[in-house]
């Protein structure tokens, strides 16, 4: 199993690139968001990786985080959904975007990624919405970490005269982890302050952790 590939950015195409691995090339598959993302060509870049194996066919999909590689063999355990219908699926809403729509049982959000109709939609919601809880409980921690820094090519071959360069920075630390935790502590089902926690974030994306708890509470206090 090939969990992460790190080195140099050789080729960019429509949905894969090429990463030069001290002279050998990987084909891996990313989303449109992860492409959008990618250095410029010769410079260092690092994705977590996910081999699918078909009948007939070997493919590496690629992922900036841990978080976003485990949301993608999720959506793959639910029934019509490929790797790459997957992939369209974070392409559109990302990691955080798929664990809200999930969460808040939004079908029209993933019916909005290129290719998954209303019924496929429906059913990554109905079969996700009970496991997003323990997979949004991730975003937190080093699971979310994009990473480490690509290998310096070797001198002598034809990458030789590329700089050392880092992989991309990792995205901006989610407060969700945190915020599900505090309210776990409190009491609550961890379906419920997923729940609350994600219409939260969504209502205000910059918000820190103190902020997410105090919305969530708000949104599990019972109405009178």
């Amino acid at each position: 199993m090939i969990g992460k590939v790190a080195g140099i950015l050789d080729f960019r195409g429509p949905d894969h690139v090429l990463i030069d691995v001290r002279g050998v090339g990987y084909i891996v598959y990313v989303s449109d968001r992860t492409l959008a993302s990618m250095p410029g060509l010769g410079e260092g870049v690092a994705l977590y990786t996910e081999l699918v194996v078909r009948e007939d066919l070997l493919q590496l999909f690629g992922f900036p985080t841990m978080i976003e590689k485990e949301w993608h063999r999720l959506l793959m355990t639910v029934q019509g959904v490929g790797a790459k219908a997957g992939m369209a699926i974070l392409g559109a809403l990302g990691a955080e975007g798929t664990a809200r729509a999930i969460t808040l049982g939004d079908a029209r959000s993933i019916q909005a990624a290129p290719g998954i109709g209303p019924k496929i939609a429906q059913r990554v919601v109905l079969e996700l919405k009970s496991k997003a809880p323990a997979l949004m409980g991730m975003g937190g921690g080093t699971a979310a970490q994009a990473p480490s820094e690509a290998p310096e090519p070797e001198s002598g071959t034809s990458s030789g005269s590329r700089r050392r360069t880092r992989a991309p920075e990792p995205p901006r630390p989610t407060h969700t982890a945190d915020a599900l935790s505090a309210l776990a502590n409190l009491g609550y089902q961890p379906t419920d302050a997923a729940q609350a926690v994600a219409q939260a974030a969504g209502e205000s994306p910059d918000a820190d952790t103190a902020a997410l708890i105090r919305a969530a509470l708000k949104l599990l206090a019972p109405k009178s």
